[in-house]
């Protein structure tokens, strides 16, 4: 799975790596180092223009937790960061954004912990690792969203009645990644990025052939501090070695 993770890019970097063409330069958020579910995110998706039709790649922040649009509250989203890359174009809550709303959910890296058995005085506990790629180039992890409409608002004019979520979609860890946990977020390359990203692209099989490389390029995996443990703490320290003698490396 994919519970936490950094995302520190600004939106100016944001819009060059991912030739942005639409960006509201009043929507700003701030870096993190600890991205948690129900925090907001940037996504990267491509949609139509209202007036030409013409698709315009667009930078947006989104609330990380997927609520479909059948939903009766926003309280569904928690329970749905991640989707499963094997069984997300059949699973009702997913497979309609499969086909028409995709995402790229720019990372710098994500978290994922290990069970440490307990040994002499020390007690069990869990070692959290951060993985990212050894060239530090942002991660574009494949995501999904969904716009739900609060049914407690007024009426579709006003600003507070929908909502934007996305999900992320994670496959079969490997090597290094695969000794932390099972699972990790699916890494879109950037050559295809325009395929994934294009609405008008639907065809399921096609689509979940995009999705066959778990990540592109080599993986560093290193123990961080137990810090990143608990939400409330964020900023660049959490980044900072573990006083551990687990073991790290890469995978590629």
């Amino acid at each position: 799975m994919c519970g936490r993770y950094v995302s520190t890019r600004s939106p100016q970097d944001l819009v060059g790596l991912f030739q942005i063409t639409r960006w509201n330069p009043e929507q700003l958020l701030e870096p993190s180092w600890n991205v948690a579910p129900t925090d907001e995110v940037w996504a990267v998706l491509e949609r139509p223009d209202r007036e030409t039709g013409a698709l315009e790649r667009q930078l947006r922040p989104m609330r990380w937790g997927l609520v479909p649009s059948w939903a009766k509250s926003m309280d569904t989203g928690a329970k749905m960061i991640n989707a499963r890359a094997e069984t997300v174009h059949e699973k009702p809550a997913y497979r309609r954004a499969f086909a028409k709303r995709r995402c790229l959910l720019p990372a710098d890296g994500f978290y994922e912990w290990q069970e440490v058995a307990a040994s002499g005085t020390a007690k069990a506990r869990k070692q959290p690792y951060f993985i990212s790629p050894t060239d530090g180039r942002v991660m574009a992890m494949a995501g999904l969203y969904e716009f739900w409409r609060d049914p407690a608002a007024a009426g579709d004019d006003d600003p507070s009645a929908w909502r934007t979520t996305c999900t992320v979609i994670t496959t079969e860890a490997t090597d290094a990644a695969g000794r932390v946990h099972p699972r990790m977020p699916l890494a879109v390359p950037a050559a295809d990025y325009e395929a994934w990203l294009d609405p008008t692209h639907q065809d399921p099989g096609e689509l979940r052939a995009l999705l066959a490389t778990p990540a592109d390029g080599r993986l560093d995996v290193r123990a961080v501090t137990t810090a990143v443990n608990n939400v409330r703490n964020n900023g660049p320290q959490l980044l900072a070695d573990a006083d551990t003698d687990a073991d790290s490396g890469t995978t590629g």
